[in-house]
């Protein structure tokens, strides 16, 4: 099969971000703990409304089907018998209502056995 270049990919499968979820975002390997980390991209700011938490939480509801379904270790048999980390990458701290939304993401993955993690990562050129 031939490589796809990003554009191609984007064209296909479109941009990689919460708000597209029909697809994994980013899948690493954390170096440190030897975790799969299926990552997430949230680049809005959290007053993007409740659409917001509607479609992070469908994210991550595939996330959990892919990894608890058993497709990441057909697609990835590396992966077998790895921990499995869940991260959203989000350009702002969570605040208001956005704290109780991934507290409650957090208690709903971990009562999965496996792990959420928020990350703040602001964006390039953010003030």
């Amino acid at each position: 099969m031939e490589k796809m270049t990003r554009e191609e990919w984007v064209a296909e499968f479109g941009e990689p971000s919460v708000e597209n979820p029909n697809i994994v975002d980013l899948i690493e390997v954390d170096p440190a703990s030897g975790q799969v980390v299926l990552v997430m991209i949230e680049r809005r700011e959290w007053d993007s409304g409740p659409q917001q938490f509607t479609q992070i939480e469908e994210k991550i509801n595939r996330y959990m089907g892919y990894v608890l379904d058993g497709h990441l270790t057909t697609h990835y048999p590396q992966y077998e018998g790895k921990a499995v980390q869940i991260r959203l990458n989000c350009a702002q701290e969570p605040s208001g209502t956005a704290v109780r939304f991934v507290a409650a993401a957090e208690r709903s993955i971990r009562a999965h056995g496996l792990e959420f993690v928020v990350n703040v990562a602001p964006a390039h050129g953010a003030h």
